[in-house]
């Protein structure tokens, strides 16, 4: 299959059934989908989508889906505990088996295109960047949505599509190309924010941690503890084997355990290795050694 493309968009709603469903039921629309998997967070109220298909049915699907997020979720009403700038929040396009980046950042133009002449401010990250400030997520969404009415008035941050101004219903929109990240959290057994956050700031990069490491700490309010929330942007030069045996050692030293840990979305197949490696002591091992590898065309 040629022109294979994954894309993980987030959506700042994680406790509505009905509008969850109705915006999954979106995507299906354009048909030659497969979604991976539909990940609603009541806490964070954010659901991820992971779906893949040829380059042009997941575009499609992609408008199909923001349309009706733009529609069914307001910002004026929207709490909850992870950093976010709009309704339809990040949308990444992936470039998987073997397709070009260059393909990803096409897919990511034409949709952010297509939602700025909705009247939606977007912003270009990662690969489609048009500036290396806003190649960094973290600094477009720096502010989040409460920020937003002042920060779109500086220069700096004018919109690379739509609108240079508010738009309170929506937020606005981040869109982008990258390779596979690995959504990766680590539940701690406190109540105690202030210890996931110093975690959190002892494992990320932007604060001295490691390169390829995005983190935060979050209030887990279902399960009574708190979490570290990671984006491994880089997992084959930032293990996570790593990035967790730092995490346990943090711990340590604030008398807390490691409750458990969680993969949000689908990873990469090669995500395996480094488990394999550094827990298993399974040396020179290859995914070509998994037999489902195999049965893959």
């Amino acid at each position: 299959m040629k022109n294979i493309l994954m894309c993980d968009p987030n959506i700042s709603e994680g406790k509505d059934k009905k509008i969850i469903d109705e915006i999954t039921s979106s995507i299906k629309k354009s048909g030659g989908i497969k979604i991976l998997e539909v990940l609603p967070d009541e806490d964070h109220n954010r659901t991820v989508y992971a779906y893949l298909g040829e380059k042009q049915d997941v575009v499609q699907a992609t408008k199909n889906m923001a349309e009706l997020t733009f529609e069914m979720i307001d910002m004026q009403k929207h709490k909850g505990d992870h950093p976010r700038l709009g309704a339809l929040d990040v949308v990444p396009f992936i470039p998987v088996g073997g397709t070009e980046m260059s393909e990803a950042v096409e897919a990511a133009k034409e949709f952010g295109k297509f939602a700025g002449d909705k009247g939606i401010p977007v912003y270009y990250y990662e690969d489609a960047a048009t500036r290396p400030e806003r190649k960094n997520l973290v600094n477009i969404r720096k502010g989040q949505y409460e920020g937003l009415a002042e920060k779109i008035k500086d220069p700096e941050w004018t919109p690379d599509e739509g609108p240079a101004e508010f738009v309170a219903k929506t937020g606005a929109v981040m869109t982008g190309a990258r390779m596979p990240l690995v959504a990766f959290n680590v539940n701690l057994n406190t109540t105690d924010l202030s210890v996931a956050k110093a975690i959190a700031d002892a494992v990320r990069h932007s604060k001295g941690g490691f390169r390829y490491v995005r983190a935060i700490g979050l209030r887990i309010k279902e399960k009574d503890q708190v979490q570290v929330s990671m984006n491994l942007t880089d997992y084959t030069k930032t293990p996570p084997s790593i990035v967790m045996e730092s995490i346990r050692a943090q711990a340590k030293r604030y008398g807390v355990n490691i409750t458990g840990a969680e993969l949000v979305g689908p990873v990469p197949l090669a995500f395996m290795e480094d488990i394999m490696a550094n827990y298993l002591h399974v040396h020179d091992f290859s995914i070509n050694q998994f037999i489902e590898t195999n049965l893959i065309d």
